[in-house]
């Protein structure tokens, strides 16, 4: 293999290995008609949303960055804006083996001894045996966007995703980039439809 195909492939496999170990996120996005697509916003929280100040930061970062790549502008410090985005965010977390109802999930273990008497043990993929498993992280973002002068909503959305703890997908702040790309890229979307976005 030449320095050259070497290195590209040195490159390449980081690259994949981030991009399997951060899961799909899901959106569902509501409007009606074609929203404004640029003037001054103001990211704030939203009203209930769980007081945690500085993981609240994390993802109003996240969501002040991607109204501006997609050609809002942050209003001035003491400014007041032509938009608001009122962010909420909640994170879960439910153990290993059960689905999102709460029901546990049976794991099937099977054993069988073939014709040429060869026995045959098969138990469930993904299941950590030397040890307790990891809780699943569940990470909910909803974002409304708000004309400030008579407060109607013409945009909002939400994004989740899923990702087991201690891993980096489950982490605030990938967590937070990759709902609000998710969320507001390709903004508007399309109304009342919920997509996968990988």
């Amino acid at each position: 293999m030449s320095k050259r195909l070497f290195l590209a492939a040195s490159l390449v496999l980081p690259l994949a290995a981030c991009a399997t170990a951060v899961p799909p996120v899901e959106v569902t996005r509501f409007h009606v008609g074609d929203p404004a697509r640029s003037g001054t916003i103001a990211v704030e929280e939203m009203l209930g949303n769980p007081d945690v100040s500085l993981e609240f930061r994390t993802y109003a970062m996240a969501v002040q960055q991607e109204w501006q790549r997609i050609g809002f502008t942050a209003a001035p410090a003491g400014a007041s804006s032509d938009y608001v985005a009122l962010v909420s965010f909640r994170r879960s977390f439910r153990p290993t083996g059960v689905d999102r109802s709460g029901k546990p999930v049976s794991v099937g273990v099977g054993g069988g001894i073939g014709s040429g008497g060869f026995s045959g043990l098969g138990v469930g993929v993904g299941i950590n045996l030397s040890g307790k498993p990891k809780d699943i992280v569940t990470t909910e973002l909803q974002v409304q966007l708000r004309r400030r002068s008579d407060s109607a909503t013409i945009w909002e959305g939400r994004a989740s995703t899923a990702a087991r703890q201690g891993t980096p997908a489950a982490q605030p702040g990938l967590a937070a980039q990759k709902l609000a790309a998710a969320l507001i890229g390709g903004y508007p979307g399309e109304s009342g439809r919920t997509i996968t976005v990988k």
